[in-house]
């Protein structure tokens, strides 16, 4: 049985809307996980005097993956976001230095073990 391309087509969208439904509740997720980062963040700068490096990768990341569903959302783009394609590189910071701890000195020994 031959399909026309018209119902290939209508199979496609409707598959795609499906995609879509399931990224919009990704999305309200990723949000929420968002604020939540932020709200971190800014408690770590207020005790530490600069922002976490770590979770300025993380909100970079995520943030790109909210544009990533945005972009599929908006047809856009018709790669779907992860899983189905790698997960966002952080980009480098544009804003305050991250704040650095420095390693632990590390106990110098002058004797030899004991067997």
């Amino acid at each position: 049985m031959n399909e026309t391309p018209q119902q290939v087509q209508r199979e496609s969208i409707i598959l795609r809307v499906l995609w879509m439904l399931v990224f919009l509740l990704v999305w309200q997720l990723a949000e929420l996980l968002l604020a939540g980062l932020v709200i971190v963040q800014l408690v770590y700068r207020l005790i530490y005097g600069a922002p976490s490096a770590s979770l300025m990768n993380f909100g970079d990341s995520l943030s790109q993956f909210l544009a990533q569903i945005g972009r599929f959302g908006s047809f856009h783009s018709d790669q779907k976001p992860w899983p189905f394609s790698d997960w966002p590189t952080p980009r480098a910071p544009e804003g305050e230095a991250a704040h650095s701890v420095p390693p632990a000195p590390h106990p110098v020994r002058d004797e030899e073990p004991k067997l």
